[in-house]
C-alpha cells in the first residue's frame, strides 16, 4: 500500500510545490472553501472517526465543534512541538511532505472561520521553520493563502512560531503562553482553549500528523477513510519505532497492525537475537509493558490502537514504540526517563515540581546500588502521590515507567537494593 502520509518516499519531489500540486494538491482546500460548507468539513472529519494524533486520540471533529458560534476572530494553532523521546513521526512529515500538512491547517482554518493559523516548532527545529516559512510565501505567491482565496471571500495567513526548546510547551495551553511571549506554563483549565485560547479567542489545536490526515478525508471521504484502521480507531497512523530494533524509524501502518509486525517484520527484530523484554508504546510518557515467555504472543499479537493497548497496561499515546530487551535493568530505564522529566518541568506546581525531584533522588539511589527496599517502597509511593494531582499531564507521564516498572520487573529492583 502506497504511504499516505510518508508519500515523499513513493513520490520524489513533493516537498516542492508545483510537485504537490501535479499530485492533487490543494484540490482539497479549493473542494471546501468552494463548495462545502463550514460545518460540513467540520462533519466530514467528525464522520471519519480522525483521532488526535498527538496522544490523547480524542475525536478531532468533535474538538472542532466546541468552537463557539458568532465568536471571533478564532485560531488554528498546528503543534509541532514534537518534543517526546522516541517521537520523530512530525518531524519527517513536515520535512518531505509539508505542504500536504500545512493544507490540512488551511482545512482546519475554514472549518472553524479563522483567518489567521500558526504554527507552533520546538525550538530546535529552526531550520524546519525557515523550510515551512518557505513553503508559506509560495502559498501566497500562488494563491494559496491570501485574500479572497478561489475567488470567495474567505481569506487566510499562516505564519510560524518558534518555541525555546521546552518540552512543556508541547502541553497546549503553555504551548499558546508562549505565543503570547509569555512563560511557557500550562494554564488552569476550565475554560478550555475552543472557549478561551490564543489572545483569549476560540482556539483549536491539533497535532502536525492529526493535520495531514484531513486533505486525504476531504477528497476522498469519511467513508473511504473508514475502511483503514479499526472500528473505533480509523485511519492510518506513523508509528516511530526505536530502541533496541535492528531497523529503528518511522512505519505508516493502519491502526490496528500489530506490534509483531511493526517490531520483527517491518523492524527486523531485536539486534543478536536477544529477547523483548519490555515495550514503551507512546515513548517516555509510558507505562512499561511486560514481555516474557508467558506474555510475548500476547503482546505481539495485540493491535496497535488506542483500545487494545489498554488492555495489556498501557496506552497507545502519540505511537513512539521504544523497545528494550533482556540486557537492560529497569532501574536504568526509569533513571533516564526521570532525568528527562525533572529537567522538563516546568515547575508552576508543586506535586510534579517536587515529586520529580525526589522521584530522579530515589531512582538515583537505586540505581547506583544505595537503596534499600524502603526506598523502592518509597519512590513507588511518590509516584503514586504525584499522578492525578497537576496542571497538566507532565507530572501524570513522569510516573507512569516508575510505576509499571516497580509492579512489572519487581526482580530488577531486588538486585540492586542492600538487605
Amino acid at each position: 500500500m502506497a504511504h499516505l502520509l510518508l508519500r515523499h518516499r513513493e513520490t520524489p519531489d513533493i516537498n516542492k510545490l508545483d510537485v504537490y500540486i501535479r499530485n492533487g494538491g490543494f484540490e482539497s482546500f479549493k473542494k471546501a472553501v468552494t463548495s462545502m460548507q463550514p460545518g460540513q468539513v467540520m462533519d466530514e472529519v467528525k464522520a471519519s472517526g480522525l483521532r488526535g494524533r498527538g496522544g490523547a486520540g480524542f475525536p478531532t471533529g468533535v474538538k472542532w465543534s466546541f468552537i463557539p458560534k458568532g465568536v471571533f476572530p478564532t485560531y488554528v494553532v498546528a503543534n509541532a512541538d514534537e518534543s517526546e523521546p522516541g517521537t520523530f513521526k512530525d518531524r519527517e512529515i513536515m520535512e518531505g511532505n509539508p505542504y500536504q500538512f500545512l493544507e490540512g491547517v488551511a482545512i482546519a482554518c475554514y472549518a472553524i472561520q479563522s483567518n489567521t493559523g500558526y504554527v507552533y516548532l520546538r525550538g530546535e527545529f529552526q531550520q524546519l521553520a525557515f523550510q515551512l516559512d518557505a513553503c508559506l510565501a509560495e502559498m501566497e505567491k500562488t494563491g494559496y493563502l491570501g485574500d479572497n482565496l478561489f475567488g470567495t471571500n474567505y481569506s487566510l495567513r499562516i505564519r510560524t512560531h518558534l518555541g525555546a526548546g521546552a518540552y512543556i510547551c508541547g502541553e497546549e495551553t503553555a504551548l499558546l503562553e508562549s505565543i503570547e511571549g509569555k512563560r511557557g506554563q500550562p494554564r488552569m483549565r476550565p475554560p478550555f482553549p475552543a472557549v478561551v485560547g490564543l489572545y483569549g479567542k476560540p482556539t483549536v489545536i491539533n497535532n502536525v500528523e492529526t493535520l495531514a490526515n484531513v486533505p486525504l478525508i476531504i477528497e476522498k471521504g469519511a467513508a473511504w477513510y473508514k475502511t483503514m484502521g479499526t472500528e473505533k480507531s480509523p485511519g492510518i497512523k506513523v508509528f516511530s519505532l526505536s530502541g533496541n530494533v535492528a531497523k529503528p524509524g518511522n512505519y505508516e501502518l493502519p491502526l490496528g497492525a500489530t506490534f509483531r509486525e511493526l517490531i520483527f517484520t517491518l523492524g527486523g527484530g531485536v539486534p543478536g537475537g536477544r529477547k523483548v523484554k519490555g515495550i514503551m508504546p507512546a515513548g517516555a510518557s509510558s507505562s512499561i509493558i511486560l514481555v516474557n515467555d508467558e506474555t510475548f504472543d500476547k503482546v505481539m499479537d495485540t493491535p496497535m490502537d488506542y483500545e487494545n493497548v489498554q488492555n495489556i497496561g498501557s496506552l497507545l499515546g502519540s505511537a513512539s514504540v521504544i523497545v528494550i530487551d533482556d540486557t537492560y535493568s529497569m532501574d536504568w530505564v526509569i533513571n533516564k526517563t526521570m532525568h528527562f522529566f525533572k529537567h522538563e518541568s516546568c515547575g508552576k506546581c508543586t506535586p510534579c515540581r517536587d515529586g520529580t525531584y525526589w522521584m530522579l533522588h530515589l531512582t538515583e539511589r537505586i540505581h547506583e546500588g544505595h537503596a534499600t527496599a524502603a526506598d523502592v517502597e518509597l519512590l513507588n509511593s511518590v509516584a503514586n502521590q504525584v499522578n492525578g494531582k497537576c496542571l497538566c499531564a507532565l507530572g501524570d507521564f513522569s510516573t507512569m515507567a516508575i510505576t509499571s516498572a516497580v509492579e512489572r520487573f519487581p526482580q530488577d529492583f531486588e538486585s540492586k537494593v542492600k538487605a
